[in-house]
């Protein structure tokens, strides 16, 4: 007979105790079994959202969900070192980034998931290359990393599967965003991969869930916590998310933007944040001395990600789909674009077919919006200012009713905001 009861766990945290390591490592692995329904499941989430925990309890909860799967052993020749980003629009970075960071010399075993509402799934995006398959087994990840030195791909099933159980819960119940269950969710898949370092991409901003930099801020410090308290190095970056990143909004169109900054062009702003994000993984894997930049500028970036493509059954030569149906949305009187909501664009991307509402929902590859303009720029009266992609013409009304709002003409630029606005070490 247990020496616990989920409706005790439920109490201690709804009253505002603090639970025990045997009460967490209890419920995790109860949970997990199937012995813990799933409305005191639930009903535990919402205690944990509106009471919090402290570091020790949040440490513990994650570690109890690494131990509910398997954790990959990376033995690999090179150092190994993640990358995770907290959601954006337009945040195509691990496209560009994994291959780069592979051509500087380390292991990126980057197992990655897909989009839900306004924020894109870096597997969506790598499913509208002909061929490429996200479902990879573990020894072909390790065999990849040894041969490529990088993989994104699906993560496998065995890794953290109470965390798949919750996660679902917690989508249902309104407690996605508790900063306690946000960190546990991200670091559980995060160590249980098994690389040496991770470096974080918090956004913050209207196209992100933490809308705020002192809520980017807590959830940043609870990362690098976590993923210090189980050995291994962690780093966060909070970076802005009010504005969309590069100019593609989509699959289809984030992969050609991606391949245009590993040829050496592409957005500042997208090369910009891959340059950061590298420096940090590479200065975690012992190789400060390696320049992302004049690597990426040589080409040896485009060259990992042609292998890397290749490796998944993907043609990184072929042609990507386009879409049925294109309208385009033009600059209401001559000025300066000042503002460019990355949360409206978002929501109008997926209307359009980007995105979904569900987890089991398809996505277009096509379809997305595409930014012809960023603020800052002078726009005329009439100049195409965002092209609608969709392959269904009828979801068109409701995407520009997702704009009504998104952007704005004026007679002056907009303040600088900076891209990077903090780093955040142990």
């Amino acid at each position: 007979m247990s020496a616990f009861a989920a409706v005790d766990v439920i109490r201690a945290k709804r009253d505002g105790g603090r639970l025990s390591d045997e009460q967490i490592d209890w419920t995790i692995d109860a949970y997990t079994r199937g012995d813990i329904a799933e409305e005191q499941m639930a009903a535990l989430a919402m205690a944990i959202f509106l009471r919090g925990m402290d570091s020790g309890e949040i440490a513990r909860w994650t570690g109890a969900m690494i131990a509910s799967g398997e954790r990959l052993d990376l033995k690999v020749s090179r150092p190994t070192i993640d990358k995770h980003s907290t959601g954006g629009v337009g945040d195509k970075i691990t496209l560009p980034l994994a291959p780069l960071v592979a051509a500087c010399g380390a292991a990126v075993p980057q197992l990655s998931g897909r989009g839900l509402g306004h924020t894109g799934g870096t597997l969506d995006k790598l499913e509208s290359i002909p061929g490429w398959r996200a479902a990879l087994s573990t020894s072909e990840i390790m065999r990849q990393l040894d041969d490529v030195g990088a993989v994104v791909c699906a993560a496998t099933s065995g890794l953290a599967p109470a965390d798949k159980k919750l996660y679902a819960l917690r989508d249902v119940t309104s407690t996605v965003e508790s900063i306690p269950l946000i960190a546990s969710s991200i670091m559980s898949k995060k160590i249980a991969e098994g690389s040496a370092g991770l470096v974080l991409d918090v956004k913050t901003g209207s196209g992100a869930f933490m809308k705020t930099l002192p809520q980017a801020r807590e959830l940043a410090r609870t990362l690098v916590e976590i993923g210090t308290a189980h050995g291994v190095a962690t780093t966060a970056l909070i970076t802005d998310m009010n504005v969309p990143l590069g100019y593609a909004v989509g699959n289809a169109i984030e992969v050609a933007e991606s391949v245009e900054v590993l040829r050496g062009g592409g957005p500042a702003d997208v090369v910009e944040l891959t340059v950061a994000l590298a420096r940090e993984m590479l200065a975690l894997a012992g190789l400060s001395e390696v320049d992302p930049a004049e690597v990426l500028a040589s080409g040896r970036a485009y060259e990992t990600w042609c292998r890397m493509i290749a490796a998944q059954g993907g043609d990184p030569e072929g042609a990507l789909p386009r879409p049925e149906h294109v309208h385009v949305v033009e600059a209401p009187e001559d000025g300066v674009l000042s503002s460019l909501d990355a949360y409206s664009v978002g929501v109008a991307a997926w209307r359009l077919g980007a995105g979904r509402a569900r987890k089991e929902d398809p996505v277009q590859a096509a379809a997305g919006v595409l930014c012809l303009a960023k603020p800052g720029d002078e726009v005329k009266a009439g100049q195409p200012l965002l092209e609608l992609h969709t392959d269904t013409p009828e979801a068109v009304p409701a995407a520009l009713a997702a704009l009504t709002d998104a952007y704005s003409v004026a007679s002056e630029a907009p303040a600088f905001t900076p891209l990077v606005l903090e780093t955040v070490r142990p």
